[in-house]
């Protein structure tokens, strides 16, 4: 986040201080806060840390309090290994990360990138802020809190070997502190990893929960026992507004995914749930309602398919979740919660709505799931949302601004902020985004993956046809001249190629370009099935193309991603490899669904430059791929 100049944030708090001053009370503390936790250190395999024994003081505390908070007291708090408190050191008052070398370095874009290998994560890309500090370190220890550890091993006893290597991986990587992004998750282990996430920002949150009770007991203690001294000095432990937590979805069954993973680590009779059937009800499908994909056979639909849209796929919602002592409450008002779920577009319109943002500006914990479902979105949505984060709030909201951490004062809590995202492949948006929106001075961390060739049906021959271009802004101008020039006349020159055609077309933007080039210049009948089109539509243009009424079919991704199957294929020609691999063996494989199909009767054009790497990788192989970029 960049603030801007000092004097502009002096300004904007002072104006906030002058309006808090003019209210009647300030924002009291609820007994409903939280915590996380931190460094780790040797890097052997990952392990949860030794809980630290409960000091004297947490023993003889006030009796109303300890019998108040009785959990509290039993949470021991892990420590790294010189003593010190995980917590404290990366989201305490004096942060050791943030220092002015390193929000530097993080704003002028200066990082030191090294490569790394992450036990079950596999390889991975580390980014630590150039400078002195700079350090790789070796975590191992996981922090996480013992009333949220011991029923969490517990369970993990009851898995797989794998899946709790796996967990206990992501712990480790997590407890570091620096950001994550998994580019690779696969559909077997995205349960595990949600859970072992939920896990994390937890732990989070009982500890942040934690320290603002203690503070709140010294404050009072200090009060009662003299009240004319001063008030302890190192009592700041506050956001500007409660939410700290924000999970960014696609769709309210993710939103149903993650909240199952959040209270599988806060059971009953311990915790009780508030509003959970309405949640359920409101976040799952109508009752009687049938979800086909779910219930239908396997193989009927593809797997990555059915876990996308299986339940409730409404793209517009946004819930608040607060968390106390005993209780995880649905549907608490955005000022008065702990943690946000909702989608890009759900606080979107509620931010445009409300005209500001203020809830957003004291997130220390971002996740953000599914970035290829976004992706297939409005990506815009997901940019506006992120460009929200952690600004400066327009109104005080009783804020207590003698419990404010001093760098939300100093505008520094984007620097502070623990981003994670996953997704199922990679892309150029998303990894933009993270070069460009994650300023995480502890660092980041980018898993990689080595691609192997994608599967097609046996026989057809493929054609990857490359042309040039040096810069990316001319990657779309470019394309389309290939196109239109010399890849379409010479498939119009053929009597076969020329019918049964499929145009497939990775992006929105080419494919109302594409769709207006057939309209003015091909002279030959096609149809077309793009995400506006209505089910009438899809059905009118699939029994054309199939019945050879129509010669061409152009599809964008977009559709495919929503809906698939289709029959009277015959040749298949890619404007641009496709974001999803398994796309591109979906419709190689559509040809075969009609009888008497032999692999040598379909054809297959793929149109590329070197800026389709990510997709190229995936289709090819990262060998192949980079055999093809290398002979282009």
């Amino acid at each position: 986040m960049t603030i801007g100049t000092d004097t502009s944030i002096t300004t904007s708090l002072l104006t906030l201080l002058n309006v808090s001053a003019t209210k009647s009370g300030k924002r009291k503390v609820p007994e409903d806060v939280f915590v996380p936790a931190e460094k780790l250190n040797k890097r052997k395999s990952p392990r949860f840390s030794e809980p630290a024994p409960t000091s004297q003081k947490d023993a003889d505390q006030p009796e109303e309090t300890a019998a108040a908070d009785k959990e509290i007291v039993l949470d021991e708090v892990p420590e790294t290994s010189d003593g010190k408190d995980a917590y404290e050191l990366h989201f305490g008052i004096n942060p050791t990360s943030l220092t002015e070398s390193s929000r530097t370095a993080v704003d002028s874009n200066t990082w030191t990138t090294t490569k790394v290998r992450r036990g079950c994560l596999g390889s991975a890309v580390l980014s630590l802020p150039s400078g002195p500090e700079a350090t790789e370190g070796n975590e191992a220890s996981i922090d996480i809190l013992e009333r949220l550890r011991t029923p969490f091993q517990t369970r993990q006893s009851k898995q797989s070997r794998e899946q709790t290597d796996l967990q206990n991986e992501l712990l480790s990587t997590l407890s570091s502190r620096r950001d994550l992004y998994l580019t690779s998750t696969p559909l077997d282990s995205r349960k595990g990893t949600r859970e072992a996430i939920a896990l994390h920002a937890n732990s989070f949150f009982f500890r942040k929960r934690r320290r603002v009770l203690k503070n709140n007991e010294r404050l009072a203690h200090s009060a009662k026992t003299n009240p004319d001294a001063e008030p302890p000095q190192d009592t700041q432990d506050q956001g500007f507004t409660r939410p700290s937590v924000l999970f960014l979805l696609p769709f309210r069954s993710a939103a149903l995914d993650w909240f199952s993973a959040i209270t599988s680590h806060t059971p009953a009779p311990t915790f009780q749930v508030e509003n959970q059937s309405r949640f359920t009800s409101e976040y799952g499908l109508p009752p009687g309602a049938v979800d086909k994909l779910a219930e239908a056979e396997p193989g009927t639909y593809p797997p990555d398919h059915v876990e996308t849209f299986k339940g409730n796929v409404d793209d517009n919602f946004r819930i608040g979740v607060k968390l106390t002592r005993k209780s995880v409450k649905m549907f608490s008002e955005f000022y008065g919660c702990d943690v946000i779920l909702a989608s890009p577009l759900g606080l979107r319109r509620s931010i445009e709505k409300e005209k500001n943002a203020d809830y957003l500006s004291s997130i220390e914990v971002l996740i953000v799931d599914q970035l290829d479902a976004l992706s297939m979105q409005n990506w815009d949505h997901v940019k506006f949302v992120l460009s929200h984060l952690n600004k400066l709030p327009k109104e005080s909201h009783d804020t207590d601004f003698s419990r404010l951490k001093p760098w939300y004062l100093e505008g520094h809590a984007a620097y502070l902020r623990q981003s994670i995202f996953l997704a199922a492949y990679e892309t150029p948006e998303a990894r933009a985004l993270y070069h460009n929106s994650l300023k995480n001075v502890a660092g980041k961390l980018r898993t990689q993956k080595h691609w192997s060739p994608i599967g097609i049906p046996e026989g057809i021959q493929q054609n990857f046809v490359h042309f040039d271009c040096v810069s990316p802004k001319d990657e779309a101008d470019k394309r389309f001249h290939h196109f239109t020039t010399q890849l379409l006349p010479a498939v119009l020159k053929s009597a076969v190629q020329s019918a049964n055609t499929a145009v497939f077309i990775p992006s929105s933007f080419d494919f109302i370009r594409v769709q207006n080039y057939f309209k003015k210049h091909s002279g030959v009948s096609f149809a077309i099935l793009s995400e506006y089109s209505t089910n009438q539509d899809i059905s009118r243009a699939r029994q054309a193309f199939f019945q050879g009424k129509k010669s061409f079919l152009l599809i964008s991704e977009r559709f495919h991603f929503y809906k698939r199957h289709i029959r009277g294929i015959r040749n298949v020609i890619f404007y641009g490899p496709p974001d999803h691999p398994q796309f591109f063996t979906e419709l190689l494989s559509y040809p075969f669904l009609d009888e008497g199909v032999d692999g040598s009767d379909v054809t297959c054009r793929v149109l590329y430059s070197k800026y389709d790497w990510f997709r190229l990788e995936r289709i090819a192989g990262s060998e192949a791929a980079a055999d093809l970029i290398k002979a282009a």
